[in-house]
C-alpha cells in the first residue's frame, strides 16, 4: 500500500510532471516546476490535516536547529536506561535518580529497563512524566514553568553519556532531514569557579569597570583557568569522535546521522554569583577561541542559560551583559547567542520586561536571540525591531517551550510580528526531550497556527543556515535575501551536482556556503519527488 506521502505526491503532481529520458530514467522538467508541485502538495497536506502535514514535513529539508540544550534534547526513556547501566537508584517519592544503596524508598534503576516487570510499569511512567512535560497539567503553585525547569535536577546524577546523547539527537535530526545542529553544553568548570571564589568580587567589578575586569581576568588566567579550557575542548572532541564511531561513519555501514554536522555552544550558568559567572564566561570565550584557532569543529560560541526570571539572573542582568561585551572585545571571533526575553507579563514586574532583549543586542552584541517573547514589552519596541532587522539579529523561535513555560502561543506570540518587521527568524526545538517534540512538530505548529506558505517554510530553513556559526562567507549575495547567490555561484542551478570552477572554489573556502549549497541540493531532491 503506498504511503500517505506518495499518495499526496501523485495527486498533486500528476502524470504530466514526469518526463522519461533516453535511458528510461524518470526526470523532472525544472526546479521551478518541481517547486510549484511541492507547493501544491504542501497545500493539499494542510487541507488534509495534521497527520498529512506531518507526513509531508518529516522529509522537508529543515537546515539547522540552532537552539538545542543537549541534556534537554534527550528523551526520558534514555535517561532511565542509562541510570540502570550506571547502577543508580530511583527515588519513588521524589521521582528522581539517587546514588546507591537502593534501599526503600529507592529501587534499582536497572529494574526499569530490559525485562521490566509489569509491577514497575507504573513507576516507569511516573518517571517519564517527572522528567518531561508529558501529561503535565498546571496546578496551584506548580506551573508549566516550574515543571519544565525542575526536570533537569531530577535526571541529574548520571555518568558522562555525552557521546550517546549526541548520537541520539543526530539520529533524530537525520530522520527529519536536518543537516546541522548547534548543541548547548555545560562542560566542567569547578576549577574556574574555585579560583573566582578565592579571588572574590569587589565594588569596581560590580560597576563593570573595564580595568577591574581586566585585572580579574588576568588573575583567573594566572591561576590556571586555561587548563580547564583544554579539558573542555577535549571532552566534546572525544564525544564527537565516539558519536561518529557509534554511527559507523566513514564505513559501508554508515548511518544517515553521519551527514548531520554538529558544533557546540558553551553554556554559562547565569544564576550564580557574579564572580563565578564572569569566570565561566571567560572560560567559555577561551574554550571557543582555542577551538577557532585550531580549526577544531568543536565550540563556536557562548550562550547564557538558566531561568531568566531567577533572582540573580534578574538582579545581575545588566552586569552580565557588560561582562559579555568586555570579553567579546577581547575575543571578537567567538560568536554570541543569548537567551533574552524569555519572560511574560506577570512572571516578573512590568519594568523588568522593558530592556532584556535590547541590552542583549546593544550591550552584549548578541548575533542571535533565543526566545525573544517579550519584545513588544520593550521600551520603544518598534525601534528595537527596526534595529534588529537592520543588524540582521536573528531570533530563535521555540513555539512549544514558549507555550509550556510561559503560556504564550498563537496570536500572543511575537513570531509574526518579527516576520512583519523583517527580523530574521528560524524555528528551533529548545529542549525536545523535555517537551516530547521534534523540529518537524515545530514546523507543523508554525504552519497551522500562522498559515505559512511553502515559500515561508523554505525561508525559515534558509534563515537557519544563514545564521549558523559556521565559518566563511554566505552563499547569498545579501544577508537574509535568498533570491540572488554570491557572484561565484550566480547564474547556475543552486545545489547542483556540477558547480562551476569558481563556485566550487568558493564553496571549498567557506563551510557556511557549502552547508547552504547542501540545503539547496536537498530542496532540489525533495521537490523533485513531486
Amino acid at each position: 500500500m503506498p504511503s500517505l506521502r506518495t499518495v499526496l505526491a501523485l495527486l498533486c503532481a500528476g502524470a504530466s510532471a514526469i518526463a522519461v529520458s533516453a535511458q528510461g530514467q524518470a526526470s523532472f522538467a525544472s526546479p521551478q516546476l518541481d517547486g510549484a508541485r511541492a507547493t501544491r502538495a504542501y497545500e493539499a497536506a494542510v487541507r488534509e490535516g495534521p497527520p498529512a502535514l506531518r507526513a509531508f514535513l518529516t522529509d522537508f529539508p529543515k537546515g539547522a536547529d540552532l537552539h538545542v540544550h543537549l541534556s534537554g534534547a534527550v528523551y526520558a526513556e534514555t535517561f532511565i536506561r542509562e541510570a540502570g547501566e550506571d547502577g543508580l537508584c530511583v527515588n519513588t517519592v521524589a521521582l528522581s535518580f539517587a546514588k546507591p544503596p537502593c534501599t526503600a524508598p529507592l529501587v534499582p534503576a536497572k529494574d526499569l529497563s530490559g525485562n521490566m516487570s509489569a509491577a514497575h510499569q507504573e513507576l516507569f511512567d511516573k518517571l517519564v512524566d517527572s522528567f518531561s512535560m508529558r501529561d503535565f497539567v498546571p496546578v496551584t503553585a506548580w506551573s508549566g514553568h516550574d515543571q519544565f525547569f525542575a526536570t533537569f535536577d531530577r535526571f541529574g546524577g548520571l555518568k558522562d553519556h555525552t557521546a550517546a546523547w549526541v548520537d541520539e539527537v543526530a539520529r533524530r535530526a537525520a530522520a527529519q532531514n536536518e543537516q546541522y545542529l548547534e548543541l548547548m553544553v555545560t562542560p566542567p568548570f569547578s576549577h574556574a569557579a574555585q579560583i573566582a571564589s578565592s579571588i572574590g568580587w569587589n565594588p569596581d567589578l560590580q560597576r563593570a569597570d573595564p580595568q577591574a575586569f581586566a585585572k580579574f581576568r588576568q588573575e583567573l588566567l594566572d591561576r590556571g583557568l586555561r587548563q580547564e579550557a583544554a579539558a573542555d575542548r577535549e571532552e566534546v572532541r572525544t564525544a564527537e569522535a565516539e558519536r561518529r564511531h557509534r554511527e559507523h561513519c566513514g564505513t559501508s555501514q554508515a548511518v544517515a546521522a553521519c551527514q548531520v554536522e554538529i558544533r557546540f555552544l558553551y553554556q554559562v550558568l547565569r544564576g550564580y554569583p557574579p564572580q563565578q559567572v564572569f569566570a565561566q564566561t571567560l572560560l567559555g570565550f577561551e574554550t571557543a577561541e582555542a577551538s577557532i584557532d585550531a580549526h577544531d569543529p568543536g565550540f563556536v560560541g557562548i550562550n547564557f542559560v538558566m531561568p531568566e526570571d531567577g533572582f540573580i539572573a534578574m538582579r545581575d542582568y545588566t552586569l552580565q551583559m557588560k561582562m559579555v561585551r568586555y570579553l567579546h572585545e577581547l575575543y571578537p571571533r567567538v560568536h554570541i547567542a543569548l537567551h533574552a526575553g524569555e519572560l511574560a507579563e506577570g512572571l516578573v514586574p512590568p519594568e523588568d520586561l522593558r530592556f532584556h532583549i535590547r541590552q542583549a543586542v546593544k550591550i552584549a552584541q548578541a548575533e542571535r536571540i533565543g526566545h525573544g517573547v517579550d519584545v513588544m514589552d520593550e521600551t520603544n519596541a518598534e525601534g528595537l525591531l527596526r534595529e534588529m532587522a537592520e543588524g540582521h539579529v536573528m531570533v530563535e523561535i521555540n513555539l512549544t517551550s514558549n507555550k509550556d513555560i510561559l503560556g504564550i502561543s498563537g496570536a500572543e506570540h511575537p513570531f509574526m510580528l518579527y516576520r512583519a518587521a523583517h527580523v530574521p527568524v528560524a524555528l528551533s526545538t529548545d529542549d525536545e526531550g523535555v517537551s516530547r517534540i521534534d523540529l518537524t512538530h515545530e514546523y507543523e505548529m508554525a504552519a497551522l497556527e500562522y498559515h505559512l506558505s511553502y515559500a515561508d517554510l523554505k525561508q525559515l530553513a534558509r534563515t537557519s543556515m544563514e545564521h549558523d556559526f559556521l565559518p566563511g562567507e554566505s552563499l547569498w549575495a545579501e544577508p537574509d535575501e535568498f533570491g540572488v547567490a554570491a557572484t561565484p555561484c550566480r547564474a547556475q542551478p543552486l545545489g547542483g551536482d556540477q558547480p562551476t570552477a569558481s563556485c566550487k572554489a568558493f564553496l571549498a573556502g567557506s563551510e557556511k556556503a557549502a552547508a547552504q549549497w547542501e540545503l539547496e541540493r536537498r530542496f532540489r531532491d525533495f521537490e523533485a519527488r513531486f
